[in-house]
């Protein structure tokens, strides 16, 4: 990392006067006219800008970012005194993006001497360039040196300093085009070279006593089979077992399964005799002493249906938990990011032609915004969950998700916003088939509703009645800090004493006991708490019943519909 240029420009004024003109980077433009920042979260400082309204920014590691107007952006430089080399020894280097050393020599001198050609017809670069570079000790490389240094940077730009707007969490483009590898390429290379040492016949305890590793070594396999991985395929499958039921484990049992093996149908009883959930998770496979045929059939039809041997086929969460799972957290986001970028999209031209968003994305929705949830992006999960809110026609379903919505906003610090979803989720409480939407009116939902939608029959006693009651306290406690919101605070606590009135005896109580250990502990004036403990996660549950009991089943679910 190097500013020992910028410090010489913002020291000696004739050098700034060069740099601004004409290599166009301005200390005086350093104003980007909107708000952004990285996804990483990282320090971002503005430094420079240029006549087209472009900004360059420097980076926690001294990386210089350039962000232009149209909304793309990408790392020109490891540092500023190399980004300045770029942008004198190349002033035309906003026509050089597409190019990259394997273009060869002759190429790239011919096209960067027809700008510099092109250039020299309003002004002089060839004495400036010479003086700017003597006066902040840059040294003299040839242009096929410069694109090599632009092109790598270019390539670092993603994940670690993916820009965001920063209000509403939107990506921006890449500045260039060069292909990048993807993404399951990179999430599978570790597993692909503990793959090699496992059948090299080192490493076996090391890569299957690892979670990640292990894991990773499992999908390299399922991309690159070999009859003599079984040996091996045992053991990751035995270790597997001990994280209870996985995709994972699920795979093992079909890569082992596919080879047919008697003593292999022995083994994979045992592994799903581990726990409950493998129990119910390997179901299906032949009784012990079945024919090796009836094995093999088993394992290609999961084969088939669940994973094969392309990894283009699987889906993107496959790859981002991996990422995630062995630390290239910010390789998952920025992927997630991308993929909810191309749903709003979508979502703003479905809009914008006056049609519903397709109900296909609410899946994906729902996933990213447990994605984002798991990597701690609670602003990214909140961009997710509100465009998944409309897409929930049940009203079950769209109280689950005003509910998960309102608290995304409370973490965010988004109280007013928290407030009104809490108002239409009450809205949905009294009038289950009115569908209402965020900023709905401010019923406590002491109606009943009617029409063909009976799911919300009895959440007053199940545990999302017990959740919206305690959703509304800790919005009311957290909103509390904003004078401002007074009598909308005021307003949530009346509808939150009203709801907690209308539980059933048990719940109620449990609901009071729970907000009276929680008062103290959990008053996080920055609303980051989440009053949902772990252990607490079934919305259907009877909060009168011993969870032991495993009575969880919502207590009069509607009739699926014909279709």
């Amino acid at each position: 990392m190097s500013d020992h240029a910028l410090r010489l420009l913002r020291e000696q004024p004739h050098l700034a006067e060069l740099a601004a003109f004409p290599f166009n980077f301005d200390l005086t433009r350093a104003d980007h006219g909107e708000a952004v920042r990285l996804a990483s979260g990282g320090p971002l400082e503005a430094v420079a800008g240029d006549d087209t309204g472009g900004t360059y920014f420097v980076c926690g590691d001294g990386s210089v970012l350039y962000a232009d107007s149209e909304g793309s952006a990408g790392i020109i430089g490891n540092s500023v005194d190399e980004a300045l080399e770029v942008l004198v020894g190349l002033p035309g280097w906003h026509d050089h993006l597409g190019l990259a050393p394997a273009d060869g020599e002759e190429k790239i001198r011919a096209a960067v001497a027809e700008t510099e050609e092109e250039i020299r017809e309003y002004h002089g670069i060839d004495d400036e360039r010479t003086e700017l570079r003597a006066g902040l000790g840059l040294p003299e490389r040839s242009p096929v040196e410069l694109i090599g240094l632009l092109h790598a940077a270019l390539l670092r730009t993603e994940p670690d300093f993916l820009l965001l707007n920063a209000e509403e969490g939107g990506a921006h483009d890449l500045l260039d085009r060069h292909p990048r590898p993807p993404l399951w390429e990179t999430v599978l290379a570790r597993g692909r070279t503990d793959l090699t040492l496992l059948r090299e016949g080192s490493a076996w305890d090391e890569v299957a006593g690892d979670r990640a590793r292990r894991a990773l070594a499992l999908r390299a396999a399922q991309f690159d089979r070999r009859e003599g991985d079984l040996p091996l395929l045992r053991h990751l499958l035995r270790h597997e077992a001990e994280a209870s039921m996985t995709d994972e484990l699920r795979l093992a049992a079909v890569l082992v399964g596919l080879h047919g093996g008697a003593e292999d149908l022995l083994l994979l009883h045992e592994v799903r005799e581990t726990d409950f959930d493998t129990w119910c998770g390997l179901g299906g496979m032949p009784e012990p002493g079945a024919d090796p045929a009836e094995l093999r059939s088993w394992a290609r039809d999961l084969d088939d249906s669940l994973f094969g041997t392309d990894p283009t086929d699987e889906p993107l969460f496959t790859w981002t938990g991996l990422a995630h799972e062995q630390g290239l957290v910010e390789l998952a986001r920025a992927a997630l990011i991308r993929r909810l970028d191309d749903i709003d999209f979508r979502a703003y031209c479905d809009a914008r032609d006056g049609k519903a968003m397709e109900r296909r994305d609410a899946s994906q929705l729902g996933s990213l915004v447990h994605e984002f949830a798991q990597l701690g992006d609670t602003f990214q999960a909140l961009r997710a969950q509100r465009l998944y809110v409309p897409l929930q026609t049940r009203a079950w379903d769209r109280v689950s998700a005003l509910l998960r919505l309102a608290r995304l906003e409370r973490e965010e610090g988004r109280f007013g916003a928290a407030i009104r979803t809490l108002a239409s989720l009450r809205d949905t409480l009294a009038e289950p088939n009115g569908g209402a939407g965020v900023g709905g009116g401010s019923g406590s939902g002491s109606g009943s509703g009617s029409g063909s939608d009976k799911s919300l029959g009895h959440w007053q006693r199940t545990n999302l009645g017990a959740y919206i009651v305690e959703e509304h306290y800790a919005v009311a406690r957290t909103a509390a800090t904003d004078t401002a919101l007074a009598d909308e605070v005021r307003a949530v606590t009346v509808a939150a004493g009203e709801l907690l009135a209308r539980l059933s005896g048990t719940a109620r109580a449990n609901v009071e006991r729970h907000l009276a250990g929680t008062t103290d502990t959990h008053a996080d004036t920055h609303g980051t708490t989440d009053t949902h403990a772990d252990s607490r996660t079934d919305i259907h549950t009877d909060t009168g019943a011993n969870p032991d009991t495993g009575v969880s089943a919502e207590p009069t679910p509607p009739q699926p519909s014909a279709g």
